[in-house]
Parts: structure tokens; sequence; C-alpha cells
């Protein structure tokens, strides 16, 4: 079983916890990983992109010259698509880019997520986040005092609005309650900070 530090918001050690083999201990499938990813990214797509195609433009109505008789080619229309100006062939229309993985994938994704985090030490978890008001120079100084000094995720085990509020102006820190959190907020962060009674939620939720 991982076996990692519980500090508080000070960053001084106050015990250990032992993480789930089956959550927290499994080893990281790359390729699973890279699906939820490409899955997350594709839904986070607008496609909104849109072409006018000939029946779109405007003009184009009359035939520009006689079929026969001119030495041209015959032509129809001037918005036919090798015209200047005419329209697009095959172009993007608005779409939808999302799509589900199976269930059973997804729950090994997020494993995979949460144990590539513990196998690289990039856990850090704390007894108890809290603040009397949302403030960003005290959710600062707490990141300071637990070593995080690149991109972190704070994870809490429900909406805490005071955390929410202070961290979301700090510039690479990303707050998520349990429920919200995914693959891809999991992989782009280089720190995991995660309460001590978040990591039973998601033990009870994932094991």
């Amino acid at each position: 079983m991982p076996k990692v530090d519980v500090l508080n918001q000070s960053g001084s050690k106050v015990g250990d916890i032992e993480l789930s083999e089956t959550v927290f201990g499994i080893e990281p499938n790359k390729h699973v990983l890279h699906d939820a990813v490409l899955m997350q990214q594709a839904s986070q797509r607008q496609g909104t992109h849109k072409v006018k195609n000939r029946s779109e433009r405007r003009g184009g109505g009359r035939k520009p010259w006689r079929q026969k008789g001119t030495g041209r080619a015959r032509h129809g229309s001037i918005r036919s698509p090798q015209w200047v100006g005419g329209g697009i062939v095959f172009g993007p229309t608005p779409r939808q880019y999302s799509y589900k993985l199976p269930k059973k994938v997804r729950r090994l994704a997020i494993k995979s997520a949460y144990s590539s985090k513990v196998k690289e030490g990039e856990v850090i978890v704390v007894d108890n986040l809290q603040l009397k008001a949302p403030k960003t120079k005290d959710m600062l100084k707490i990141l300071s005092s637990l070593s995080v000094e690149e991109t972190a995720l704070v994870v809490t085990a429900d909406y805490n609005e005071q955390v929410a509020l202070s961290a979301r102006n700090i510039q690479g820190v990303t707050f998520a309650a349990v429920n919200n959190v995914n693959v891809l907020e999991l992989l782009k962060h280089d720190k995991l900070v995660i309460t001590q009674d978040a990591v039973e939620k998601v033990e009870e939720v994932l094991a």
C-alpha cells in the first residue's frame, strides 16, 4: 500500500496515510489515459466552424455565358466551387465532437491518473483546508508552506467556497471538489493538493 505524509496548512507533518492499492497503487494504463484525455479535449471543442456552399453564396443565378460558341468552358453559375467567390466543397460545418468512453474505461483512467501522481511523488495530502475568508494572499501562503512552486490542482471532499474563491486568481492553480476531478486536470497540473477526507471519498467511490 502506498504511504503518504499528511501535512497541516503550515506544511508540518502531522501523520501519514495509507492509500488504497486499488485506487492509488495500480500500474497506470497509458493507453487508457490517452483515450480519456482525447475524449475530454474533443468534448471541449465548440464545433461552430462553418463555410458556405454554392447554394449559400450570393449571386450566380444566371448562366454567365451561353453553352456553346464562345470557345470557353461551359459554366452554369459563377458561384460554383472553381470560381473565385464560389462555394466551398466538403468544408467544415457545425458538428458535435463529444463522445463517451465505456464506464469501466473511464474508471480505469481516473485510477491511472491518481496512481501516476502517487508514483511520481506529486501528491500532497493535507489534514484540513480551511480559510476564514476568501483571500488570495492566504491561499498563496498555504501553497508556499506546502512547497508548491508549480501548477497545482487543489481538491477538497466537497465544494469549499472560501478555497475556491481564494485559488481562482492564482495562475496555474485550479480548485475542484472530488466529484468534479477529471483525468485532464490531474495530468496537466504538476502537483495534487488533496485533503484527507477527500482521499477517503475518492477511495469510497473508486475502490
